[in-house]
Parts: C-alpha cells; sequence; structure tokens
C-alpha cells in the first residue's frame, strides 16, 4: 500500500504550491485511518529536501515518486521511492530519510549506531542497514519484482547531517552497508541526484511503481520451515530496525557475561508476530556455532515437536533433543551449568515442574539458576492458563534474588497478521481486552471474515489448504476432548447441531500443524500457540458471548477435560471476584492468540449469534474500502474475495 504516488512533476508542483501535506493527510486517512496533519508535517521538511533533489532536469519528467510505501507482510514503511529505467533494466530508487544531525560513535556491533534519539543515547540500526534490509523485505515478498527483475537500489539521505573528518557513520565497521546503500549528507544534493540519474535516465515505462503496489505476494517463511538451513548457517530472515537491535545486543551481551562471570537476565517483550521465536532460534544457532553451549527452551510442546519434526533426518534425535528443552527439565540443574538459556513464550512458564506439578520451586527462578545469562521472550497477554505465571514482574524479582543484571527491550515490528498494527490494536478493543484509541476509524489490512455457518469456513480452509498445507482450523477448549474414539477420526468430538456441522479434534498432538491430512481436524490453544500459519479458521465456542452489547467471558462452558482453568471452581467458593477476572482474562488471551495465529487471514465463527452480529457490527464501522489497493480490507461477511 501507498500513501502518495505521483511523476516527479506532479510531485514538485504539489511541493510548490503547499499542497503535498493536504494530500498525503487525506490519503492517509482514506488509506490507514486517523492520523494528525502535526505528525503529517513533520515529513515536510524531508519531502521538500526531496523536492529539490528532484529538481534535475536530467531526471526526466515522467519518472514516479511515491512516499510512504508499507512492506508486504510488515508493519514497516519506506519513506521515498523513485522509480525509472536506466535503458536497460527498469530500477527502483528506495531513500530512507532522516532527520539526524550528528552521531555520537562507532559501536562494536554490526550494523548498529550510537546516536541521540527520542531524548537519550542509544543503538539504532546503521542507515545503510536499515534501507538495505527494507530493500530485501520488499524483494523477499514481492512477486513481481522477482518475476520482472526490478532492480531496487537502496540509499539514506540525512539532509540535517554533515560529514566530519574520520565521521562514524562512515566507519570502515559499517563498510560492507555502506557499499549496499550509500549514505548523503548536507552538502550532498549533487550526489544524491547522481545517484538517482544512475539508474533513472528514463521515465517509469512499466508503472513500476504500481507493479510494487499491486504485486502478488509472496508466501511469508515460517520459522518451522526455514530451520532445517538456518542449523546450516544460512541466513532465511532479514532482522529489521528494533530486531536488530535487540539481536546484536543479547549476542554481544552473552560472550560478555561468559568472559566477565557476569550473571544476566534480558526480557525481550513482543506482541504476536514481533520475531519474538525466529530471533531465539536465530540467537540459538549462531551461538552454538561460535562454540557456546545454547538452549532453546518452551513450556509449550507444541512448537518443539514441530521443529523436531522437521528436522528429523538432518542431524541425529538426540542432537535434536539437546537443543529444544521443555521449561520443566532445569529443577536439578548446577547453578551456571548453561551459558545460554532461550526462553520462549515466557509467559507459559509454570511455577512447578513435573507431570504432577510437584518438583522444583519455581520454573523462573530454575532457568535464571542454570545459565550465566537468560532471555526470556515474553507476551503477558498470551498468558492462557491457571498454571503460566510468566510475568516481567516475577522475572526481576528473581533476576534480583540471583543477583543477575536485568536488560529490557520491546519489538514492535509486526509480521504476523500481514503486518498489520491496526488488526492487532482492533482485536484488542473488541474482544475488550483493552481499549484501543480510534479502534472503529482505522482501516484494517488484513483479511478477516465472520461465517455464519462453521461448514462454510471449513470448506474455505480446506480449499486454501491445497495451496500449501498451511491452513487449519482453531477451536476454543469447550467441547469435551475424550479418550475413547481418541484415534477414530469418524467421532466429532466438536458438534454444533444448530448447524449440522461435526468437527475431530486434532489426533495428532505433536506434529498436528503440519500433518498432512489434519486441515479437517480442529487444534486448539495447545496444539497451536507457538506456531504459525497462513490462514486460520476459528471456532469460538459458548465461553465468549455477547450479553447487553458486552462481550462477556464464562468459564462454566469449558471443556471439563480442559487443564487451562483447572482448579478454577474451587478458586470461585473462596474468592469470586478473584476467580472470575482470572478465567476471565485466560479466556480473552485464548482467542485473542489463537485469531493472531494466521499469517495472511483470519475466519471466525461463533456459537453466539449475538457475538457474531457483533463482529460484523464492528466490521462495518472500522473497514476502509480502497479500489487501489492490492486486495481488500478487512471483510465482514461470506462474499468471494480476493486474497
Amino acid at each position: 500500500m501507498i500513501i502518495y504516488e505521483a511523476t516527479k512533476t506532479e510531485f514538485i508542483s504539489d511541493v510548490t504550491n503547499e499542497l503535498l501535506v493536504e494530500r498525503l493527510y487525506n490519503s492517509y486517512q482514506n488509506k490507514i485511518g486517523r492520523t494528525t496533519k502535526s505528525e503529517i508535517n513533520s515529513w515536510e521538511n524531508s519531502l521538500q529536501r526531496m523536492s529539490n533533489v528532484m529538481q534535475d532536469v536530467e531526471i526526466p519528467e515522467d519518472t514516479s515518486v511515491a512516499i510512504e510505501f508499507k512492506i508486504p507482510n510488515t508493519s514497516k514503511r519506506v519513506d521515498f521511492l523513485v522509480a525509472g529505467h536506466d535503458g536497460v533494466q527498469d530500477h527502483v530508487v528506495i531513500v530512507e530519510l532522516k532527520q539526524w544531525s550528528e552521531v555520537e560513535k562507532v559501536t562494536t556491533k554490526d550494523a548498529l549506531v550510537s546516536t541521540y534519539i527520542g531524548g537519550r543515547s542509544r543503538n539504532v540500526t546503521h542507515p545503510s542497514y536499515q534501507a538495505w534490509s527494507y530493500a530485501a523485505l520488499i524483494h523477499d515478498f514481492n512477486q513481481n519484482v522477482q518475476d520482472q527483475d526490478i532492480m531496487l537500489k537502496p540509499c539514506a539521505y540525512l539532509h540535517n547531517y554533515r560529514k566530519i573528518e574520520n565521521d562514524p557513520l562512515l566507519d570502515p565497521h559499517y563498510s560492507d552497508h555502506l557499499s549496499k546503500a550509500p549514505i548523503f549528507a548536507k552538502g550532498e544534493i549533487q550526489k544524491l541526484r547522481d545517484f538517482i540519474k544512475k539508474y533513472v535516465r528514463y521515465g517509469d515505462r512499466h508503472q513500476l511503481i504500481y507493479q510494487i503496489d499491486q504485486g502478488k505476494i509472496r508466501p511469508s517463511k515460517s520459522l518451522q520451515d526455514s530451520l532445517t538451513s538456518l542449523l546450516k548457517g544460512n541466513q532465511e530472515f532479514v532482522l529489521i530496525d528494533e530486531q536488530k537491535v535487540l539481536y546484536e545486543d543479547a549476542y554481544h551481551t552473552a560472550f560478555d557475561s561468559i568472559k566477565n562471570n557476569q550473571k544476566r537476565v534480558m526480557v525481550i517483550e513482543g506482541g504476536p508476530g514481533t520475531g519474538k521465536s525466529v530471533m531465539a532460534v536465530n540467537l540459538l544457532v549462531n551461538l552454538i556455532n561460535k562454540g557456546l553451549t545454547a538452549l532453546y527452551v518452551s513450556k509449550n510442546s507444541a512448537p518443539r515437536n514441530v521443529y523436531a519434526a522437521k528436522l528429523k533426518g538432518t542431524i541425529k534425535k538426540t542432537q535434536i533433543d539437546n537443543l529444544f528443552k521443555g521449561s520443566g527439565s532445569f529443577y536439578e540443574s548446577e547453578k551456571n551449568e548453561f551459558d545460554v538459556l532461550l526462553i520462549d513464550e515466557a509467559h507459559r512458564l509454570n511455577e512447578k515442574s513435573g507431570l504432577f506439578s510437584n518438583l522444583g520451586e519455581n520454573q523462573i527462578k530454575e532457568v535464571i539458576h542454570s545459565s550465566k545469562f537468560t532471555i526470556f521472550f515474553i507476551d503477558e497477554n498470551q498468558r492462557v492458563t491457571l498454571k503460566d505465571i510468566g510475568s516481567i514482574s516475577l522475572i526481576k524479582k528473581y533476576a534480583k534474588e540471583l543477583n543477575a543484571e536485568v536488560i529490557q527491550g520491546k519489538l514492535n515490528s509486526q509480521f504476523r497478521c500481514d503486518g498489520s498494527d491496526a488488526y492487532i490494536a482492533w482485536l484488542d478493543d473488541v474482544l475488550q481486552i483493552k481499549e484501543t484509541a480510534n479502534a472503529n476509524d482505522r482501516g484494517v489490512d488484513y483479511v478477516f471474515r465472520v461465517y455464519d455457518d462453521p461448514s462454510t469456513m471449513l470448506k474455505e480452509i480446506e480449499e486454501l489448504n491445497k495451496i500449501n498445507n498451511k491452513s487449519r482450523i482453531l477451536a476454543g477448549y469447550c467441547w469435551e476432548w475424550p479418550k475413547n474414539s481418541r484415534t477414530n477420526t469418524l467421532h466429532k468430538d466438536i458438534e454444533i447441531p444448530e448447524h449440522n456441522f461435526g468437527i475431530s479434534w486434532n489426533l495428532s498432538d505433536s506434529i498436528w500443524a503440519i500433518e498432512n491430512d489434519s486441515v479437517s481436524e480442529a487444534g486448539c490453544i495447545h496444539t497451536s500457540q507457538g506456531l504459525e500459519f497462513d490462514y486460520v479458521g476459528v471456532i469460538i465456542g459458548p465461553d465468549l458471548r455477547l450479553k447487553d452489547n458486552q462481550v462477556i467471558t464464562d468459564f462454566t462452558k469449558r471443556a471439563k477435560t480442559d487443564q487451562s482453568l483447572k482448579g478454577i471452581k474451587t478458586m470461585a467458593k473462596i474468592n469470586p471476584k478473584n476467580a472470575h477476572v482470572l478465567a476471565d482474562q485466560i479466556i480473552r488471551n485464548t482467542y485473542r492468540t489463537l485469531m493472531t495465529r494466521g499469517q495472511k487471514g483470519c475466519f471466525i465463527f461463533c456459537t453466539d449469534p449475538g457475538l457474531n452480529t457483533y463482529f460484523k457490527d464492528r466490521l462495518n464501522k472500522s473497514v476502509v474500502y480502497n479500489d487501489l489497493s492490492p486486495k481488500p480490507f478487512i471483510v465482514a461477511a461470506e462474499n468471494k474475495s480476493k486474497y
């Protein structure tokens, strides 16, 4: 999606006649949702400078320019695009605009530079790396760029920055990144013009901006599919912005902790799809390759089982078992027995370990005790059982008790749910987890449907699954999971009689997510959390319904075989208010987690007709339809829309 597109002549005219901000504002309102003119005014200085750059007679009048292009499958945007032809090849120049006036120093970390930003000194990605990483993502995700051989040429323009002798931005430490994306500073406008003219000697013959904007999106890589290649040392994922910063911080802190014998804890907070698991596995591979003893740890067995299945036949089972561990494995470990423990889904950690929850003292304390450097990847809004105790406050408590220094960071870049931050915010508001500003005023660039018939939804998921076996049905845990008939798919555990619908719970707990024949089985929170799919169809059970226009929860509608709320009825007798608050949070978090498993889209059916209507009403209030979009925004009905 692009906020603004024009020819060079039109762009310069809009800037000269002071029309650009108004047009950007109107386009932003139409395509994204509410913004303020003050936000857009902050672009004005940079765009005035780009207007000056483009005022070169050798840059053709029919060159295309675009502002604020959203990178597919992410929440990131490219500042400025210039498209044209060099006589042989189509090119799009990507310009990352920075208003920096100085940089403090070179860092020892790859692609990170220290500068004063946001009120303090901090490490951020080098502008060259940022521009290159954005170009790399566009290339990876856009089929037209690949098929039509459109060359992307990234650079950075720091129009307020004057280069100095021994300039930290140009230090040899960054030479590899500078070679991929040069930097142009204040006083170098002609050099930037020459860079553009090198690739844009003729106008945009092939509507390149349109081709990129409307290009079919390549499927984004999933961690489970890329694992084997990662373990061979191949780079499968481009880390951007705060992902790169936190990755480098974690990587270097690991070695520093060991060298200086300083126990440390790092807490990396991030919502669904922000790359927590990708970072964890990347760190695991690269730390092991450098000779450290590192383990990937998770409470939930589903991702570990899927990873093991994907690696089967490539490395020995004992090696797999030594890479991926359950969180209950450390109650007898020695102090600092491991160099690094990477705790994924840290919100799922329990107090006790063992089959009967009678071993050890506290899993958070035990993993910190067991390693020199412990990294917790956490999203407190994904705690989905009463036993889940993982919280930032508790991690800090035990870190202090064990004399471990605490480092904190936060991931914001959204890669799942088509990179739609708006969808995550909208979902939090609709599920009444938390109020989100302007939730009804924002378009949501994500495929979301409400179905009146679960059979129709299942049929759609089955059709989509034929593409690449990456679409699944999920359900709230409101139907019993009996031991009898457990291996019989003809036994329909989930029955919705009024729609003549039945489906079996998944037969294979371990690899249901990748099993070829499991699309017609329903998964639950325990078999899907920590994994991702292209499309998910979620059956919302009677534990979530609408009453007096409020979304309410009812833990009594949960299945007796569900362990998530085991003990809640006893708790309710002792402290009803506290029990209901805890159960309410768990049920809402469960559906939020299920409804954020899809990279491309989420479909839902609610057993409560009122809740189904509520979702449709909220969709109709928030939807933004735009014929220029490569696909529709959020879709409220069962109409056949383009994916």
